[in-house]
């Protein structure tokens, strides 16, 4: 049961068109060596589905994306995105804004096989109003109304670990897993970069075992990729690089993404943009955020 996989073998497996779920959450353990690798891609017209990072913001700076389902696309430190705030008021893409909370329960409701969820998360603001698509439905029990939240079904999703086998166990052993474990299991495929590739004996230790959160058989392959969240972070392994991010977010003010794509991204193999971030030594050595 061997799932290792290339970063280009995974992103061979992806089509123009597809509903893409990428874990992590703001500036926070995104799978950034596969979203640099789609941008290399001639991928096109993908709707993401994410609590949104730069991931978010780099495919619609690259035109990679029809649609975005989201709950919030920041970098934290630096609220709105730029290149998704960009793409947004420039009407470069459909969108559906959506509380924390409901995108919980949309992958939940994919995770389980049901067609939606009840929820009273939404009732009585303007999220049922700028999306049509959401429904306010009766319960069958008493008067109340409730919004019934739809499955997020996923064909792929992409996620960054800590650690994973080749089986395609995965452990996280930050402080929060997020929401990765119900998009793993939403989607018909999950692809992993992992930060370090161990021996299966490894999660026979119930203190290492305790941090994997979702089943093997959820995930589909995985790739060995030290430093693949940079700029994100993986905590408690690294932070997230403030300097990159500042860099890149005063891109969208001078020169647009082209400039940081050339500089980073372009005719680079992953290994070629972590030296031009100054190494994976550097990236390790990133301090946790402070607030």
């Amino acid at each position: 049961m061997d799932k290792r996989m290339t970063t280009a073998d995974i992103v061979g497996e992806l089509r123009d068109g597809m509903t893409i779920g990428i874990g992590g959450w703001g500036p926070r353990r995104k799978p950034m060596a596969l979203v640099r690798e789609i941008l290399r891609s001639d991928l096109k017209d993908l709707t993401i589905v994410a609590y949104g990072g730069a991931d978010v913001g780099m495919l619609c700076a690259a035109g990679k994306v029809k649609k975005v389902v989201f709950a919030f696309v920041s970098l934290d430190f630096i609220p709105l995105e730029p290149y998704f705030r960009q793409a947004r008021q420039n009407g470069e893409i459909e969108v559906m804004e959506i509380d924390e909370g409901m995108m919980l329960l949309g992958l939940r409701a994919a995770a389980w096989g049901c067609p939606f969820i009840p929820t009273r998360i939404g009732l009585g603001t303007d999220v049922i109003k700028v999306n049509p698509e959401l429904k306010v439905i009766d319960s069958p029990y008493d008067d109340k109304e409730w919004v019934a939240m739809p499955a997020l079904k996923l064909d792929v999703s992409l996620l960054h670990v800590d650690r994973a086998d080749e089986r395609g166990v995965c452990q996280i052993r930050g402080a929060d897993h997020y929401m990765d474990d119900w998009f793993a299991r939403a989607a018909d495929k999950t692809f992993v970069t992992c930060d370090e590739l161990v021996d299966s004996d490894y999660f026979a230790d119930p203190e290492e075992s305790r941090y994997v959160f979702w089943e093997r058989s959820a995930t589909t392959g995985v790739s060995l990729m030290p430093g693949g969240a940079h700029p994100s972070s993986c905590a408690p392994l690294y932070g997230f690089d403030v300097p990159h991010f500042k860099e890149y977010s005063a891109s969208a003010k001078a020169g647009g993404f082209a400039v940081y794509y050339d500089k980073y991204i372009s005719n680079t193999t992953e290994e070629e943009y972590q030296k031009r971030v100054g190494g994976l030594e550097a990236i390790r050595s990133l301090p946790a955020p402070v607030y």
